[in-house]
């Protein structure tokens, strides 16, 4: 019988899994979330995902589709070694309300509910690092457009000066209403849909979900990260405007602003930068799942567990 892993060493393995996950998810998909967020931001700046992403590598450069990637790394690893963290400790929750043995198996719903739960702490790591990293990557569209002056110095550490002379410490959290509002029901689709996936591809493979193989493995993920996607999206849009804008001044809230995109865009407008998010979302999930799981693996391995 192999023994259950210490909870500190067990909080440790799933922490580092995570962090590992986050950095290959970054990595892999970075020039597509630059194109997210300057759609999402300036929805009629750009034709489409095409067009935007040529126009920055003409204006800018290659550097400028990765514009952003050092706070993107930041919130990357620090989101996912919480979240995994966290979804560790919170399906030990979900079976003690469902009075259920501490190694008893969960099923891939009461998996869902445990990932959704975890995403109320990795929001609070997530938040900080991804205001820096949005307003940074949609610096050029806010200088074009004259909502702030042209010129700015757009480094991490000149946006990171520029949050706590105008707002202090809690203008970091700017737009975690609608970080929260995406995260919550957005990563009960995601590990739910991955879980399921999984579940299916052992089912037809006739093996168990841990040996469904590398490329079931990254569908899995792609196919999770798609699901998340298509449900919050519209949140995402609201996020990021707010997060962005606030660097010309006080924003509205995510109500006022959901609304006011709505009345003078038009509903569609939430939806502007999909097509590159979509095609990010396979490989950049499935990166970070195959990350997670084979670095997991290892640990739980060289541990003797």
């Amino acid at each position: 019988m192999i023994m259950a892993p210490h909870p500190i060493i067990q909080a440790i393995i799933d922490f580092s899994a995570g962090a590992m996950g986050g950095t290959a998810c970054v990595l892999s998909g970075q020039p597509f979330d630059t194109a997210k967020v300057k759609m999402q931001t300036f929805p009629t700046l750009y034709r489409g995902f095409i067009h935007c992403f040529t126009s920055t590598f003409r204006q800018v450069g290659l550097r400028g589709l990765y514009k952003g990637t050092s706070p993107a790394l930041i919130a990357n690893i620090s989101e996912n070694a919480v979240l995994f963290l966290s979804y560790g400790l919170c399906q030990d929750v979900i079976r003690f309300v469902s009075s259920m043995e501490k190694e008893a198996h969960l099923s891939d719903i009461q998996k869902a509910c445990a990932g959704s739960l975890s995403s109320i702490f990795s929001s609070m790591a997530l938040c900080p690092s991804e205001l820096v990293k949005c307003r940074l990557q949609a610096m050029h569209e806010m200088e074009a457009s004259g909502k702030i002056a042209i010129g700015q110095k757009s480094t991490v550490w000149t946006v990171v000066k520029t949050v706590l002379k105008t707002d202090g410490p809690l203008g970091f959290y700017q737009g975690l209403t609608s970080t929260l509002v995406r995260e919550i029901p957005g990563y009960f689709c995601f590990f739910g849909a991955y879980e399921m996936c999984r579940t299916k591809f052992a089912q037809y493979k006739g093996t168990d979900k841990d040996s469904i193989g590398i490329l079931p493995l990254m569908f899995s993920g792609g196919f999770g990260g798609a699901c998340l996607w298509l449900t919050v999206y519209p949140i995402d849009c609201v996020k990021t405007r707010i997060q962005v804008y606030s660097l010309a001044g006080r924003q509205e809230g995510f109500m006022k602003t959901f609304m006011g995109v709505i009345r003078t865009e038009s509903f569609t407008a939430l939806y502007s930068g999909l097509t590159p998010t979509m095609i990010r979302t396979f490989p950049a999930n499935g990166a970070l799942f195959l990350a997670y799981e084979l670095s997991r693996k290892f640990m739980m391995d060289t541990a003797g567990y």
